[in-house]
């Protein structure tokens, strides 16, 4: 099976989790537009969408799917996102989109979170994919010093401005064997906006493709 095909497959198994009449999160990227697609498809089934980016909301309104903003709809029954990479313990690493803020807020906002990936996603432990941080511009290298003393190589996603106005520094060669403290950690140094670990948040169900 190739990775399109699992990302295709994992986007439909998430579709069972799509019940009449539900508010649905949608996250970012590549495996969320087959999602997307699928979504297009029984969109008389639900009420709305709140979307964790401008490229998610391009794609729902063209496919005639209602965009709503999260202070207007409170709590989520459901929340649909792919992912870089995926521990054994349904620990995340997400970002390479540059959504990562606005992905983690709507988790957080959401009773259930189904990750969708391909199984190439799948790792023992996290870190073979840079870790994304998004910063305050005038905070990157204030913030790449401090990311330094965790080991990692702090590189600026140069052209890359997020949704919120801010910059992506990603983190090179780090090997992740406790997400849950790396996240708090990250998150309490000075100019970081988030980081791309969702462990604290982690999925509640992951889904591959490989399901049958």
């Amino acid at each position: 099976m190739s990775n399109e095909e699992g990302k295709r497959r994992a986007a439909r198994a998430a579709m069972r989790f799509v019940e009449p009449g539900m508010i649905v999160g949608v996250g970012t990227g590549s495996t969320v537009a087959h999602f997307i697609d699928a979504l297009a498809e029984r969109r008389a089934d639900i009420e709305a969408t709140v979307s964790s980016s401008e490229q998610s909301t391009r794609l729902l309104k063209e496919r005639g799917i209602p965009v709503r903003e999260l202070n207007e709809t409170g709590e989520l029954a459901l929340y649909v996102d792919g992912a870089d990479e995926c521990d054994p313990h349904n620990c995340l690493i997400k970002g390479g989109g540059a959504a990562l803020t606005r992905e983690k807020i709507i988790a957080a906002a959401s009773r259930q979170f189904v990750c969708i990936i391909d199984p190439s996603k799948k790792v023992g432990v996290l870190g073979k994919f840079p870790l994304p941080v998004e910063v305050i511009p005038m905070a990157r290298s204030l913030v790449a010093r401090a990311l330094v003393k965790f080991g990692g190589n702090p590189v600026w996603r140069d052209g890359v401005v997020t949704d919120n106005g801010n910059w992506i520094l990603d983190v090179h060669g780090l090997r992740i064997a406790d997400p849950l403290a790396l996240e708090s950690e990250i998150n309490q140094i000075v100019g970081v906006v988030t980081v791309g670990l969702f462990a604290a948040r982690r999925a509640d169900v992951v889904l591959t493709g490989e399901e049958t």
